[in-house]
C-alpha cells in the first residue's frame, strides 16, 4: 500500500492533468529500465493497458529507448515507492498517458492514444 502522503501526490497529478485515478494494484509489475537505476535524466514513462501481471507502465531514462526484448526488468509495485520516489506520484495516471520529469523540476505529463492500440 503507498503511503498517505504518496496518494495525495497522485490525486494532486491526476486532478492537475484532468484525469481520472487510476491506481495500480502492489502484486503487479511495472517495466525499468536499466537506465533508470544508473540515474540518467530525463525521466519517460508510459502507460499500456494491464495485461498478464503487469500494470502497463514502462519507465526508463536517458534520450534512448530500446526496443529490445531485456531492455525493461520487472519491479513490483510495492517496491517503487522507496526504490524511485520522483515517479510513484504519476503511477496513477490511467492508460493512455505519458510523463516526462528530470531532476531540475521539468514536467511534461500528456494523453497519447496510441499507447492503447493493442
Amino acid at each position: 500500500m503507498f503511503t498517505n502522503k504518496t496518494i495525495n501526490e497522485q490525486h494532486k497529478v491526476c486532478k492537475k492533468y484532468k484525469v481520472d485515478y487510476k491506481t495500480v494494484a502492489f502484486n503487479l509489475m511495472v517495466g525499468i529500465s536499466d537506465t533508470l537505476r544508473e540515474g540518467k535524466m530525463p525521466i519517460n514513462g508510459e502507460r499500456h493497458l494491464e495485461e498478464g501481471g503487469l500494470t502497463g507502465w514502462f519507465i526508463w531514462a536517458g534520450e534512448e529507448f530500446k526496443e529490445s526484448p531485456d531492455f525493461f526488468k520487472p519491479v513490483h509495485v510495492s517496491h517503487i515507492e522507496k526504490l524511485y520516489p520522483a515517479i510513484v506520484k504519476y503511477l496513477a495516471l490511467p492508460p493512455g498517458w505519458r510523463f516526462q520529469i528530470d531532476d531540475r523540476g521539468y514536467e511534461d505529463v500528456w494523453e497519447d492514444k496510441s499507447l492503447l492500440d493493442i
